[in-house]
């Protein structure tokens, strides 16, 4: 946090201490000539000229350098959502006939990005492979590869990856690694493990209140700067602009972002520890079971916990639904809802929801059953209570058969 506190150290419009709101759509220019220097690229925000909301806003630019800051990447551009960021850096990182390469376990919207839009509408295609197989990652490579893509803790299955091991093999073969960072800013900063560009949904862990939908790529300065190209630019031509109002309060709320994670993590701890005591199939990276404790431990800035993020696998649709119900319909424990980063619990089943994009085959390769349930563990409620519902909606579900 404290490159994200020298980035905020700026003062505001009348010397505010709070970032001004610029909800300009159109910049005048003083002078005839300023106007083709701008769309020629002669002159720009970098100069303190601005032009047009689809290309750069001053507002955006300013929490962007405060996401550069949080990643310590040189630059960062930012979208309307986490969808645009995943969407625009690959579709700039690939030309048509290029391969990628990516993980079995992904987000819906990723894994269908990958797997359906971009093959038909960019001859783009992707080989999805186990990430914890580095053997089967280099064998996936092709001479046409151009991007390794992952998420630095996986959706839903929570598996962490080897960030320098995996930056090695894409280097090697002259691609990038792209990595969805959404699951763990600040506890895990990906660019400090050879990854070179890392994306966020920002809607979720650092915005925190589920008000905003929004995303960033953090990247160095050449793959921003050719994003927004006028001629060739995919978030430039796509036209993905975040909202300055939007920008506005996601800046303002990075400074608690660090106390959020913190308390975020110590509940899914405790949820974690209390089913798997209770004899549950629990998947946390903070408990000593998961498969790569060690390598997370490895990877993570102390201070900022294990994540917010844990999953149950109930093994049947059923038992997870009548858990979640549970929870939310007699104990008022969380919501049934996607997304996360919320100060309340969030649940969803993710065969049926936020990973219902994969087929039937990438879902079993993936290890997600119909009986999975990812949880986003709030900080609201007294702990003991909330342990007390969350052990009374475990041993409801078992009531299935």
């Amino acid at each position: 946090m404290a490159r994200v506190a020298r980035s905020r150290h700026e003062f505001g419009e009348h010397g505010g201490v709070n970032l001004s709101i610029e909800t300009s759509a159109t910049f005048t220019v003083m002078e005839a000539g300023k106007m083709p220097a701008l769309f020629e690229g002669r002159e720009g925000p970098k100069g303190g000229c601005f032009l047009y909301g689809r290309h750069f806003n001053p507002t955006v630019m300013v929490l962007a350098r405060h996401l550069a800051a949080l990643e310590a990447t040189p630059h960062a551009y930012c979208t309307a959502s986490g969808m645009a960021a995943i969407s625009g850096a690959l579709l700039h990182a690939c030309n048509s006939g290029d391969h990628v390469v990516a993980g079995q376990a992904l987000y819906g919207g990723t894994w269908a990005l990958l797997h359906d839009f971009l093959p038909r509408k960019a001859n783009v295609h992707t080989s999805f492979v186990d990430l914890s197989d580095l053997n089967a990652v280099e064998d996936a490579f092709k001479k046409n590869t151009r991007v390794l893509y992952c998420e630095t803790v996986s959706n839903p299955t929570l598996r962490v990856v080897d960030l320098p091991a995996l930056a090695a093999i894409a280097h090697r073969h002259g691609a990038r690694l792209i990595v969805d960072n959404t699951f763990s800013p600040l506890t895990i900063t990906p660019a400090l493990h050879g990854t070179d560009v890392v994306i966020h949904s920002l809607t979720k862990f650092i915005n925190g209140a589920s008000d905003i939908v929004a995303g960033c790529v953090c990247a160095e300065g050449e793959f921003i700067d050719g994003m927004y190209d006028l001629h060739t630019g995919s978030l430039m031509l796509l036209g993905p602009a975040m909202d300055p109002r939007a920008a506005y309060e996601v800046a303002t709320r990075l400074p608690n972002l660090g106390l959020r994670l913190a308390a975020h993590a110590e509940r899914a701890l405790a949820y974690a520890q209390r089913l798997e005591a209770l004899g549950a199939n629990v998947v946390y990276p903070g408990l000593a079971s998961h498969p790569d404790h060690a390598l997370f431990r490895r990877l993570a800035n102390p201070g900022f916990g294990a994540g917010g993020l844990l999953s149950v696998d109930f093994g049947s649709a059923a038992r997870a639904n009548r858990f979640m119900e549970h929870l939310q319909n007699t104990e008022d424990f969380g919501y049934m809802a996607v997304s996360l980063g919320f100060s309340d619990t969030l649940m969803s089943a993710s065969a049926s929801s936020t990973s219902s994009e994969l087929d039937e085959g990438a879902l079993r390769a993936a290890g997600i059953s119909p009986g999975w349930v990812r949880l986003s563990a709030g900080f609201t409620g007294r702990l003991e209570d909330r342990l007390a519902q969350l052990e009374r909606g475990y041993r409801e579900a078992l009531e299935v058969s």
